[in-house]
């Protein structure tokens, strides 16, 4: 491991355009330095062909014809790979290519929220009823409630869902996806526990949206991508741009069982779906910077308190895996997992040295856990890497191995494993 060398991890904003006509002085590139003192160079072969050999596995067992992955250990080095194919018989998939980050968007559209709170403009404590007239029912949820998904609003997702695959071009109004959820019982009463809503996230949006007095765009440009020279994200109506990840869908077949042999093309599928639930669009190099600012508390308006008050994630999981801020927590780790049609996304960092694993399979019949499972394993091996020269490993240690989760990626396999 002889002639790595460090690098800082820093983002930078570089400025778009000309001051065409106004002979003004296009502003010098802002910069934030994450505070991750990343090695400049690979993780050792024999580790990656551990983590490479764990996401083929994870592909088989849901259908996947490719893959993503990013994994980043400030003292060993970096794993950045496109396995398979974009699609059946497509192009090799190459790791800059873009996809939906699905539920990785709710942590952004927390992360507009605490920017808001920090400015002045909202209080968590805020009701929806004090920024929206339009929704008497849930007038008495916090903003606080919605982003930490205590709201107890039902999802929305599985009700269009049939009419997402039916008209996938079509561009879904936000109030909309939020009259689905609503019209559904309550699942619970605000506050009073986690139980997952996308209709809360697009509900907050809505909120921010006023509050802030600008679209959701240029919110999330404003104080998420930009000021981490997040280039390659964008909050689309459309698919996105950009050399895009082809996502796939997979339905029963006659038996009523998933036929893995005809995957369904859904890589048209309008980012409107997922909202400010589920709608940038991103890459894994972007998404590692991203992780790793939110784990460390890079920003300006990163709080100690957004995960002051985690709750358990689900009753059938251990008690280190829970919910808060927008963001579950498991270990030392924090980060988001889920959904959206034709991709199922995890990005996760370590809040202490921000190593950080992102991965994107492109299939999303399957539970989003498959995801998770398969991140956690990557976390894992990368927390054990040894250190490249001149560096110390530090004393890391979470509560799980690769091998402890591989039964419970078998009960989540759709194709095989």
């Amino acid at each position: 491991m002889a002639g790595r060398v460090s690098r800082r991890v820093v983002a930078a904003v570089t400025a778009l355009g000309l001051a065409i006509g106004l002979g003004a002085c296009a502003p010098q590139p802002e910069r934030i330095d994450i505070g991750v003192d990343q090695v400049d160079g690979a993780l050792p072969a024999d580790l990656t062909e551990q983590m490479q050999s764990l996401t083929e596995t994870a592909m088989t067992s849901i259908g996947a014809s490719g893959a993503i992955v990013s994994v980043s250990v400030p003292w060993s080095g970096e794993w950045v790979a496109g396995l398979g194919t974009s699609g059946p018989g497509g192009p090799e998939v190459d790791p800059s290519m873009t996809f939906k980050s699905a539920n990785v968007t709710r942590a952004m559209t927390c992360d507009l929220l605490y920017a808001l709170v920090k400015k002045g403009t909202v209080g968590l404590d805020d009701t929806v009823g004090d920024w929206l007239d339009s929704y008497p029912g849930q007038a008495g949820i916090t903003l606080g409630d919605l982003c930490d998904s205590t709201s107890g609003l039902a999802g929305y997702l599985g009700r269009v869902f049939p009419r997402v695959i039916a008209a996938p071009e079509r561009v879904w109004n936000p109030r909309e996806l939020v009259a689905y959820g609503i019209a559904q019982r309550a699942t619970a009463a605000p506050g009073a526990e986690f139980r997952d809503s996308d209709t809360g996230y697009v509900l907050l949006g809505l909120v921010l949206e006023r509050a802030g007095g600008e679209s959701l765009s240029d919110l999330y440009n404003e104080y998420v991508f930009e000021p981490l020279g997040m280039s390659s994200s964008a909050y689309p109506a459309g698919a996105g741009g950009g050399d895009r990840l082809k996502g796939a869908y997979i339905a029963n077949g006659k038996d009523r069982k998933p036929d893995c042999s005809a995957p369904i093309d859904v890589t048209e599928v309008t980012s409107s779906v997922g909202a400010a639930s589920g709608g940038v669009v991103s890459t894994v190099g972007d998404l590692s910077t991203y992780v790793r600012a939110l784990a460390v508390g890079a920003r300006s308006y990163d709080a100690d308190t957004r995960y002051a008050d985690p709750r358990p994630a689900n009753s059938e999981q251990p008690a280190w895996f829970t919910a808060d801020g927008g963001t579950y927590q498991a270990g030392s780790l924090v980060g988001q997992f889920g959904s959206l049609p034709g991709y199922m996304v995890a990005a996760f960092a370590d809040r202490t040295t921000g190593m950080s694993v992102v991965v994107v399979l492109n299939e999303s019949r399957a539970s989003s856990n498959a995801v998770r499972v398969l991140a956690w394993q990557l976390a894992a091996l990368a927390s054990k890497a040894p250190a490249a020269d001149g560096r110390t490993a530090p004393e890391m240690g979470l509560p799980w191995t690769a091998e402890s989760l591989a039964p419970e990626l078998a009960r989540y396999a759709t194709c095989g494993g």
